[in-house]
């Protein structure tokens, strides 16, 4: 196997894009995997500082990661971080195909899910190894 030069690691096209359908909107959209800065602000969103204590915290996830990666013929974002609440307000069922195609793309897998709850358990007190700092109920990233 060769080895790579800074010059080459830097210059390699490596962000794959899949054009998915989205019938409840009436088209496809272009999803692009995260780079390596977006994944880390996409994990740190999840994040809530509850009572001292570092939690998840899940609201509008799906939002979060579809706003991240969808993206025009140009390769720039459809959606701003400002605009992933009203996102969260589509199909849920459209937001999941989306998700699930940019999690695949960006290397999110079940494993790096259950990494995360066990390095970022709820806060004290939520009753539940489930449970968001919000009082819903937390769901995996990548379900």
């Amino acid at each position: 196997m060769t080895l790579l030069s800074k010059d080459a690691i830097l210059a390699a096209a490596d962000l794959v894009t899949e054009e998915v359908p989205v019938p409840e909107w009436g088209g496809s959209v272009l999803v692009r995997g995260l780079t390596g800065q977006q994944r880390d602000d996409f994990e740190s969103s999840m994040l809530i500082q509850a009572g001292g204590q570092l939690g998840r915290d899940l609201r509008n996830t799906r939002a979060k990661l579809a706003a991240k990666c969808m993206v025009d013929g140009d390769g720039k974002r459809l959606f701003a971080d400002s605009d992933v609440a009203a996102l969260g307000e589509k199909s849920a069922a459209a937001l999941m195909r989306v998700f699930d195609v940019a999690s695949r793309l960006s290397g999110l897998t079940e494993e790096d899910v259950a990494g995360r709850e066990r390095d970022f358990p709820g806060p004290a007190g939520s009753g539940s190894s489930t449970g968001s700092p919000n009082g819903s109920a937390a769901v995996s990233p990548a379900s």
